[in-house]
Order: C-alpha cells, then sequence, then structure tokens
C-alpha cells in the first residue's frame, strides 16, 4: 500500500527550542493525523532543545509506521503525553495503555539531537501496542511485548525510515537473547526480561516465516495483525491469548500460531538462528549486513520488509 503520510494539523512553530509554560499553565495540545485517525499530543511542562515541529514530526513518523503496517492506525482517540527530563539526552520510560481511548506516555531528555530522534525506536513500540489487544493473564506478558519488539523495525523500514539491513543486522544480533536458558520453563512460565522481549520476539520471527512457507509467501504475520485489528482487537479489548492466535491463524488459513504457542507455551524450545538466519539470506560479517539473493527463504526474506 501506499506509505501512509500524517500531517500536523497546527502551525509548525519557529524553529528555536522551545520552554513549556509553568505547571499552573496549559499549553494547546498538538493535534498530528495518520491512518485515518487524530492523535492528541500534550507536553508536561519542561525544556526541550529541539523546534516543537521536530518533537512533533518524530511522533508522526512513529505514527506513519504502525499506520502502513496494520493499513490504519489502531485507534480512533489516541492521546501521547511527551515529559521532557531536564539535563538528560535520549528517549525512555515509555508505557502504553488501554484507558482514554488509548494512552501513551513518554520522555524526551532536554539535550535530545535530531540523530537520537531519528534512531529512536521506542515511539514505534508503545505505538504498537494500540494496535494489539490487552491479553487475559499475566503469564501472557511475553506475546505483547514481543509483538511490539519484532514489528518496530521491520514497520519503520517499510516507510522508510531505517535500512532494511538494519532491520536483519539488528534481529541477529538481539535476537539470540530470546533463546531459552537452562532454568527456562517455556514462555508462558519465564518471566525474564529476555523471555519477555526477546522470546516472544522470536515467536513472531518463526510465526513469520513458517506462514509464508506454509503460504507459499502469500501471507505473512502481517495479514494476521491487519485481521486481529479489523475484528476489534486493539488496546481497548481485552481478548483470551486462544481468541487472538485464532483469528490470526483463520486470516492466514492455517494452524501456526496456536501450533507455534503450544510448542513454547510450557517447554523451552530451541530454534537454530544461525541456520534461519542462512536460509532467509542474511550475512553478518564485522558488523556489515549483505544478503545472499540465492538463499532458499530469500524471498520470504524479502516479502516480510517489503511496503504493502
Amino acid at each position: 500500500m501506499p506509505r501512509v503520510q500524517a500531517y500536523l494539523l497546527i502551525a509548525a512553530g519557529a524553529l528555536t527550542p522551545f520552554t513549556l509554560p509553568a505547571a499552573d499553565e496549559t499549553l494547546p495540545a498538538a493535534q498530528i493525523r495518520s491512518g485515518g485517525y487524530t492523535i492528541v499530543v500534550t507536553f508536561a511542562p519542561g525544556k526541550i532543545n529541539l523546534p516543537r515541529s521536530t518533537v512533533l514530526a518524530w511522533i508522526s513518523s512513529a505514527a506513519d509506521a504502525v499506520s502502513a503496517y496494520f493499513g490504519r492506525f489502531p485507534v480512533s482517540h489516541a492521546r501521547i503525553f511527551v515529559r521532557p527530563a531536564a539535563g538528560r539526552s535520549g528517549i525512555f520510560n515509555g508505557t502504553t495503555y488501554g484507558h482514554e481511548g488509548g494512552f501513551t506516555r513518554i520522555s524526551i531528555g532536554e539535550l535530545t539531537g535530531q540523530h537520537e530522534l531519528d534512531n529512536d525506536w521506542m515511539m514505534t513500540h508503545e505505538l504498537l501496542h494500540l494496535a494489539f489487544p490487552d491479553i487475559a493473564g499475566d503469564e501472557h506478558h511475553w506475546i505483547e511485548e514481543g509483538m511490539a519488539t519484532y514489528m518496530e523495525p521491520i514497520a519503520r523500514a517499510q516507510i522508510g525510515a531505517i535500512r532494511i539491513e538494519r532491520v536483519w543486522g539488528d534481529m541477529a544480533r538481539y535476537m539470540p537473547q530470546g533463546l531459552p536458558e537452562d532454568g527456562d520453563q517455556g514462555l508462558d512460565h519465564t518471566d525474564s526480561w529476555r523471555s519477555t522481549y526477546w522470546g516472544g520476539a522470536l515467536f513472531w520471527l518463526v510465526a513469520d516465516v513458517q506462514i509464508r512457507q506454509h503460504t507459499n509467501n502469500r501471507k505473512g504475520l502481517q495479514d494476521a495483525m491487519r485481521a486481529i485489528l479489523a475484528a476489534g482487537g486493539n488496546i481497548l479489548e481485552e481478548w483470551p491469548i486462544e481468541h487472538v492466535l485464532e483469528v490470526g491463524d483463520r486470516a492466514t488459513g492455517g494452524r501456526v500460531l496456536r501450533d507455534l504457542y503450544n510448542r513454547m507455551k510450557a517447554k523451552p524450545v530451541q530454534t537454530d538462528l544461525n541456520d534461519l538466519w542462512r536460509k532467509l539470506g542474511i550475512q553478518v560479517n564485522s558488523g556489515v549486513v549483505t544478503f545472499d539473493e540465492k538463499a532458499p527463504l530469500a524471498n520470504i526474506r524479502r516479502a516480510i520488509t517489503a511496503r504493502r
């Protein structure tokens, strides 16, 4: 599909650093439109050494990535609350909730520069949570965090925000953290940080590849995720995990999600990542990523990050 363009509904403002008002004053909210819906952005008091238009463009890009991946923005009345942090740089403390129509809170350091915004993953990660149901049961937190971890770089690549080489290079670097270690008891019974984020991401990666193998590359995980959202499965709703997987499987014509979950939920399952990278045609030498276009699953690798 063509790239979904977000645009500002307010004047960009002067290209100078801005200081937010005192706590007892109110800064007029900004509105960003993406994927057919409006997102309201508000700021806590504080200073950011970047133009306000630059900060809003960073949020717009993240919203564009989510809208492009899902075909629309996942909720109709999202709110984003940006908290400046004095004397710091970078983006941190992102959290997304299902109340108030979908609410994301994130911090940005006063000293943050353009390069840090361009390389930020957290804003996109948080907005992706809006596109997935609140899963009943604390033991399933991994499927929500793994979803956002796996899909974030793919969504950004699909709108041209990052290079394809970075997507696969970062996966090859970080995905091994999701492999089970001694004492792990499956995704539903291992609540470590690495299992929650990267174990969950590994589940979705393997599912994506297997769906494409099962359908001769006609469909992929993106089709399953769009179907879940189309069925009403966004952060405003609570679904049992079985229903999420059933809807996704129905959209892709198989049982990949349910079968993979049954394999990985209660026991450690090893994945030969080196073999998977080889089959996908991903080669990393001294930090440089190249692709083998003759690899057996090279067409699947290309399809995963292709624009739709």
